[in-house]
């Protein structure tokens, strides 16, 4: 497993090391104490799991506000997504900011994602499987996040049409955003 510091501050980029064989493939996909030893241990509660079937489809961009806000540790079972992440910590000198990577069942990477960030994925084929853990849990009252198009961020997503949900459709923008909140505290 080798882990890379991303541009983000406290976002990493995990490579999976898979052992080969005939019969096919073993990989750890968590390891306490690498993780630890690059200070990104966490506790987790959760694990989801989203299944979308068709290419295009852009879920997210989402958060939960503090104190129940979220790391997450996003990889890609079947398939492959273009994962974005948008830094909201009110305190960052990289607020407003955003990063990618494209996360497969090839490439066998996942992306570390520390609280105050909201984040999102595209597929970039049919029929792809995403799962995630999360250190906290699911707290409706808290569900936020920042619409995908906002052209203050300008994220270059692969797609410019995309299948959405009527949530993901309607959220806010970065701007309205900070007029009603100044940022997030990421813990």
């Amino acid at each position: 497993m080798k882990i890379i510091p991303r541009r983000l501050a406290g976002v990493y980029e995990i490579r999976m090391s898979p052992f080969h064989d005939h019969r096919g493939i073993f990989m750890r996909t968590y390891e306490e104490s690498t993780f630890s030893a690059y200070g990104i241990h966490q506790k987790w509660v959760h694990e989801n799991q989203s299944v979308t079937l068709k290419k295009g489809t852009i879920r997210g961009l989402h958060f939960q506000y503090a104190p129940f806000s979220e790391t997450k540790l996003v990889r890609v079972v079947t398939g492959a997504v273009l994962d974005v992440f948008v830094d909201l910590r009110k305190d960052s000198p990289t607020f407003g900011q955003w990063d990618s990577l494209e996360l497969s069942e090839d490439n066998l990477s996942m992306v570390y994602i520390p609280r105050g960030f909201a984040h999102g994925f595209c597929t970039l084929c049919d029929h792809c499987t995403v799962l995630y853990k999360v250190d906290h849990v699911y707290t409706p009252t808290a569900d936020s996040g920042i619409r995908w198009n906002d052209p203050s961020l300008a994220i270059d997503w692969p797609i410019q049409d995309p299948i959405l949900s009527s949530k993901d459709s309607n959220l806010p923008t970065l701007d309205m955003f900070v007029n009603q909140n100044k940022g997030i505290d990421s813990v």
